[in-house]
């Protein structure tokens, strides 16, 4: 039996637990390099009370669980995080092409510099390197990029 598709949904209160957790497993995966300022408690914390109940938070669940997560706060993708295993099978277009749906005037996102992965992958959705900073204004203190997307007109 082929796994089942993954539906996106706006998130739960009680999905902010396993959000952060997919959040957590992402980022270790994905930037491994990166200082994280937070502890995982306290990346729970912010995802049940701040992400999930005041940004407009979708979730990718697959049987239940939730796998990927997308946030959005005005024109700002915020987040957008996939457990590792997921990656590569077309959810990350999924959330980028709801996001662009929800925000059809335009989107912005920050990502780390080192992450090339993620660089290509918005590159390939039409988003444009506006601004390169050397992370003296993030938490991290890792150097990003601020990359724009525009409908064309």
């Amino acid at each position: 039996m082929p796994p089942c598709e993954p539906i996106l949904r706006r998130a739960r209160r009680s999905d902010a637990r396993a959000a952060a957790d997919v959040w957590l497993r992402s980022f270790a995966a994905a930037l491994p390099t990166v200082r994280r300022p937070h502890s995982d408690d306290e990346v729970r914390a912010y995802f049940r009370d701040v992400v999930v109940p005041l940004r407009e938070t979708w979730v990718a669940v697959v049987d239940g669980r939730v796998i990927g997560l997308l946030v959005l706060d005005e024109n700002l993708l915020s987040q957008l995080y996939l457990e590792p295993g997921w990656r590569g099978r077309g959810i990350g277009d999924r959330f980028v092409a709801l996001a662009k749906e929800r925000r059809p005037s335009g989107l912005q996102l920050w990502t780390f510099q080192v992450n090339g992965p993620a660089r290509r992958f918005y590159e390939r959705h039409g988003f444009l390197a506006a601004e390169r900073t050397d992370g003296s204004g993030n938490e991290e203190h890792e150097p990003d990029i601020r990359y724009v997307w525009r409908p064309e007109t």
